[in-house]
């Protein structure tokens, strides 16, 4: 088969109709960066008292008294001491976050008491301080003191969700089609965000927001698949770096619904609604040409050629006929559909990505890149304030990585970077260059505040240009049959970090510069690696696993061949002796 790149030469590569199709579909990655950072605002807990079912009608601290529990928080540091309350039932209680404790025959108000007291547990429940918080799941289903690791146990549970669902809506994009995946996991994002609002208790909320997960990260992948089989080699750089960028909107919605709703279950709402708008645009999208092609549907992407011409304005009659091999032509004429390339038909899963030596040594390469990606991100952030010297600056180091102010400019140089020297070119020195990086930190006294802080930016800066490219580059990588499996196990390799990540961090307690050994030894071997793996750029994509392992023997054929020419060039001009 001829590269199906062919359709984007001769209709453009980036046209109205791309344009329309590119940016409908990024809109919803806005949503899926809305849900995975949601868990910030919805868990958050906020400053609460052991409550006692009785009238409160005065409190007294060791520095200050009160007549109403709403003037106490501003004042009060559990730290410092407990809370002691009149009742109007002539009790006083000695209040704590998770005890509380009924003084026996008290007849002053004193704060300092050495007489008999009854313990109890928080059995009636909490009183929250709902100053800045007016409602969180933390709240309504008291998740504090025995409880807690509830409220933590929200996050883990979600990306363990991305992990899932990331394997299992990748394999199946390429079983059934792109698009209905879009739809599938776009309505089920509405339905379930909306749900996830309504939810009766803890449990429920948890595999609400589980299963929430599952259909967002299946979005993601899915999403950047589409968009790369949709747009042509000179803008695919860009079009799938910005899939990052429409994500990261979704994160600063996140912060400002926040900040404006301080009610969970409004707050969950209005974030869910945002994907409003897409669901009534996604039925119109196409499948893509790709996926057509590869699965033999030869009248569905005419159809979608002639879509194309009429909404660019066109009158070109490119017939797809022309991409297929003339033997495959005359089983199409012969109506002997069933017998084209049956390997095309069977069922693919992820053992095809080890189908082969060369494919298999390429899958676990690109597997190691997403997984150093992600560990290192959030180890390079999350450890910056353990490194030695000034916590004020370490904190500082942290925060500036964390807001996202390294990784937009590094996009950008990623963008023109790939253009220019390559995709392989430009993440192999970029791993390389965080590895070397992490390894410097190590050796530079503490006392040189500012050559740490450059190093830092430095690795993160770099790893971050790997993590945003590995998506663009796994997906040229692969033939269509499989690649939103590759890009989905791959993502799957990336939460996999993203979970280690935090317990790296904790062994700076053995070591502090113990967690950037491990990621800067990891990025620059994994570097190293990735130099032995097919540059792509200016090259077709392919549609079957026959077409992406033949290119690949081209390339080595081709390197063999230079060689030799070069040995018989050689040869040649060594003068005979006489």
């Amino acid at each position: 088969m001829q590269s199906v790149e062919r359709i984007f030469d001769e209709l453009g590569h980036f046209s109205r109709f791309q344009a329309c199709v590119y940016f409908a579909a990024v809109f919803q990655s806005v949503s899926c960066g809305i849900h995975y950072l949601a868990s910030v605002f919805l868990s958050e807990t906020p400053n609460f008292i052991c409550y006692v079912a009785e009238n409160i009608t005065s409190f007294t601290l060791a520095n200050y008294s009160g007549n109403g529990l709403d003037h106490m928080w501003n004042v009060w540091i559990p730290e410092k001491g407990y809370v002691l309350v009149n009742t109007k039932e002539g009790h006083q209680w000695e209040l704590s976050k998770c005890s509380r404790s009924l003084r026996i025959n008290s007849s002053h108000s004193d704060y300092e008491f050495s007489g008999n007291k009854s313990d109890f547990l928080c059995s009636d429940g909490y009183i929250y301080d709902n100053t800045d918080i007016h409602k969180s799941i933390v709240m309504d289903w008291d998740l504090v003191c025995d409880n807690e690791w509830l409220a933590k146990l929200t996050q883990p549970t979600f990306m363990l969700g991305v992990l899932i669902g990331a394997l299992i809506f990748g394999d199946v994009a390429d079983r059934v089609g792109r698009r209905p995946m879009l739809i599938f996991t776009s309505v089920c994002q509405y339905v379930l965000g909306i749900c996830v609002a309504f939810s009766f208790n803890y449990y429920i909320f948890i595999v609400l927001r589980f299963l929430l997960a599952m259909v967002c990260s299946g979005y993601l992948v899915v999403v950047f698949v589409y968009v790369t089989e949709f747009t042509g080699i000179k803008v695919r750089t860009w079009t799938s770096m910005h899939v990052h960028a429409a994500f990261a909107v979704g994160v600063m919605i996140v912060a400002l619904i926040g900040y404006l709703v301080r009610t969970w279950w409004i707050y969950q709402i209005i974030l869910t609604v945002t994907t409003l708008p897409f669901l009534l645009v996604c039925w119109k999208l196409p499948e893509t040409p790709f996926y057509l092609l590869a699965k033999g549907k030869y009248k569905s992407a005419q159809d979608l050629v002639k879509w194309i011409e009429k909404t660019n304005g066109m009158k070109k009659n490119f017939d797809v006929l022309e991409l297929i091999q003339p033997h495959k032509e005359c089983l199409l004429e012969k109506n002997l559909k069933n017998d084209i390339d049956s390997k095309i038909y069977r069922k693919l899963s992820i053992l095809d990505l080890f189908s082969s030596w060369e494919i298999a040594t390429k899958t676990i390469t690109v597997w190691l890149v997403w997984f150093i990606g992600s560990l290192g991100y959030y180890v390079i952030s999350l450890g910056s304030v353990n490194l030695g010297g000034s916590k004020y600056i370490n904190l500082f180091i942290a925060v500036f990585q964390l807001t996202g102010a390294v990784e937009l400019p590094s996009y950008i140089v990623a963008c023109l970077a790939m253009d220019k020297l390559g995709r392989r070119n430009t993440l192999a020195p970029s791993l390389i260059l965080s590895g070397v990086a992490c390894g410097l930190i190590t050796v530079v006294p503490q006392t040189s505040e500012t050559l740490v802080i450059v190093l830092s930016m430095t690795g993160k800066f770099a790893i971050a240009i790997a993590f945003g490219l590995i998506y663009l580059y796994t997906c040229e990588l692969y033939p269509t049959v499989i690649r939103s499996l590759a890009v989905g196990s791959g993502s799957m390799m990336c939460r996999i970090g993203s979970v280690v990540a935090p317990f790296c961090v904790y062994l700076s307690s053995v070591w502090t510069f113990l967690p950037q050994v491990i990621v800067g030894v990891l990025a620059f071997v994994i570097g190293v690696l990735t130099l032995f793996l097919p540059e792509t750029l200016g090259k077709p994509m392919t549609n079957t696993i026959e077409e992406a392992t033949e290119q690949w023997s081209k390339k080595t054929d081709r390197k063999k061949e230079t060689t030799q020419n070069s040995l018989v060039e050689k040869i040649e001009i060594v003068p005979l002796e006489s």
